[in-house]
């Protein structure tokens, strides 16, 4: 069961404060903190031009621990060189001195402008004093690393006598290629890093793999858990459990927090060949224009989720095994469009979600991807997206 609100685990605290990185004051950094060594897992984005914190992260969680994350929004550190990359260690280092652990067991991140270099005097004096500021309540470190999100996203879930808990941000640029935009799980159970790096895969494949804002893929995606062992084992399938619905809740919650987006697609494939096929067509589906307008303007268009599925064209396809649904309502079987009532389907869809149920027909693979609607809004928000 989800809490209420969202909480940390014991052992954990964070900060978040202004910098100077954010001209209107606003919260651009935090740091969370475990009072423990924690055992650590993560991946990263595999887009070519990778942030230096993305780099200097690869290096520092082969050690498979970590006690500190420290993320700063507004400035990405993406494509800044070497300079960025000493940067990175900077941000680490100074966290270490100020929490009291060794800069090895700091991981860092940064996002928003690209190609531009980190003030990093002004990150290194924000974080003095950080220390003696911490708060229990995640919210607090979810605030400082948004950067187009209208709110701030956390969530936790029990499993026995500890807690796992989710804070993340994303709103454009998503369609992660092995994790998304900047998530970053911790508990209080015990479970070791070789366990928690595969829990961590496994839930990342079911969720934040699946979403997609609009088909980019962020140079700056990371995705971390921390493990302090302070509560204890747990059962490892309840865990997995409630990491895979951690993850695909906040999946889901990004997808509805889209630039621009004012609500939810979901594409849920059955009865493709197998789950790779059924993964390619559930991505098609979310990553088009066409289908993504038709959700904004609530209009159930079966030509276009044709043309969606058909382009998929090395996939297994037969029209005459191939159902379609929307919200429950169908609309296409048999090779033929069937009656169904229209405007009450145009009503329903005008809310939120859209869910586009598809049944292929031919065996057993199933796969749910999801996305936004495309709106006039996503094109004002980019549009107008400050470069330097």
């Amino acid at each position: 069961m989800f809490h209420e609100k969202a909480v940390l685990p014991q052992g954990y605290s964070c900060v978040s404060k202004n910098c100077g990185l954010k001209a209107d004051g606003a919260e651009d950094l935090s740091v969370i903190f475990s009072d423990t060594l924690a055992t650590a897992a993560a991946v990263f984005t595999k887009n070519q031009v990778p942030g230096a914190p993305v780099i200097v992260g690869r290096e520092v969680i082969k050690g498979q621990k970590l006690q500190a994350l420290v993320i700063n929004s507004k400035i990405s550190n993406v494509g800044t060189g070497e300079l960025g990359v000493k940067n990175a260690r900077k941000m680490g280092r100074a966290v270490a001195i100020e929490f009291g652990c060794e800069a090895e067991h700091v991981l860092m991140s940064s996002t928003g402008v690209i190609a531009v270099q980190l003030p990093i005097e002004k990150i290194e004096q924000g974080i003095v004093g950080t220390k003696s500021e911490v708060k229990d309540d995640p919210m607090i470190a979810a605030k400082g690393i948004m950067t187009t999100d209208t709110h701030p996203k956390a969530y936790s879930m029990s499993v026995g006598d500890a807690t796992v808990t989710l804070i993340a941000k994303g709103s454009g640029m998503i369609e992660p290629n092995m994790a998304t935009m900047l998530a970053y799980a911790m508990t209080d159970a015990e479970i070791a890093a070789d366990k928690l790096d595969e829990m961590l895969r496994i839930a990342v494949n079911k969720s934040f793999n699946m979403l997609s804002v609009d088909t980019d893929t962020s140079t700056s995606d990371t995705v971390v858990v921390m493990a302090n062992g302070k509560a204890g084992k747990v059962d490892e399938d309840q865990f997995q459990q409630a990491l895979n619905e951690l993850c695909i809740q906040m999946t889901e919650t990004m997808a509805r927090d889209g630039e621009g987006a004012t609500k939810l697609i979901r594409a849920e494939i059955s009865g493709a060949v197998n789950y790779n096929e059924a993964k390619v067509y559930a991505k098609a589906m979310i990553n088009s224009p066409l289908i993504k307008t038709m959700a904004f303007g609530a209009d159930p268009n079966i030509g276009r989720i044709l043309m969606a599925l058909g382009k998929c064209f090395d996939n297994t396809f037969n029209l005459d095994t191939l159902k379609l649904s929307i919200n429950d309502t169908l609309i296409y079987k048999d090779a033929g469009k069937v009656e169904y009532d229209e405007p009450a389907l145009r009503k329903i869809i005008s809310g939120d979600p859209v869910v586009f149920q598809i049944d292929l027909g031919l065996g057993e693979g199933e796969a749910t991807a999801y996305g936004c609607d495309l709106t006039h809004g996503y094109i004002d928000e980019n549009a107008a997206y400050y470069s330097s």
